[in-house]
């Protein structure tokens, strides 16, 4: 019985963070026509909140940029780069960039190719800073 208690409260928590989380996707989504998708995502795969594309499956988004942002800081730590911030991922359809949001999440931006990746970087840290906010605001 305890542990059905514990599962809806993690359930509650979850619905909770997704629900505060959300709008702040979305207004990044709509800051620059680049920006196709983001997620909040922790440092072991949980997507807590996302607004993807179709198709996209948040589970199989989440636990891949974990395992890409827990590669890319071991590479980082091996050459003595210190704590990692950013990732990016450039693909001939477009970038994605994982940011640190916080000491156990990040924020994972897809953006269409664009000349101006510049503004994408800025409005991903932005964006990872309210996630930041918002969280610790929630009580995590």
């Amino acid at each position: 019985m305890m542990a059905a208690v514990d599962m809806d409260r993690a359930s509650d928590t979850g619905a909770v963070r997704d629900k505060l989380l959300r709008p702040v996707l979305r207004t990044l989504n709509s800051v620059s026509p680049d920006i196709e998708a983001s997620a909040v995502i922790t440092s072991d795969g949980l997507t807590i909140a996302a607004v993807l594309g179709d198709g996209v499956d948040r589970d199989r988004f989440g636990a891949m940029c974990a395992s890409l942002l827990a590669l890319a800081d071991r590479a980082a730590q091996e050459i003595s780069r210190g704590q990692l911030k950013q990732v990016l991922v450039e693909g001939e359809h477009g970038t994605m960039l994982l940011v640190q949001a916080g000491n156990d999440t990040v924020l994972a931006v897809a953006s269409r190719p664009t000349k101006n990746l510049g503004m994408v970087f800025l409005e991903a840290r932005r964006a990872a800073l309210k996630v930041q906010e918002t969280l610790a605001m929630a009580g995590r």
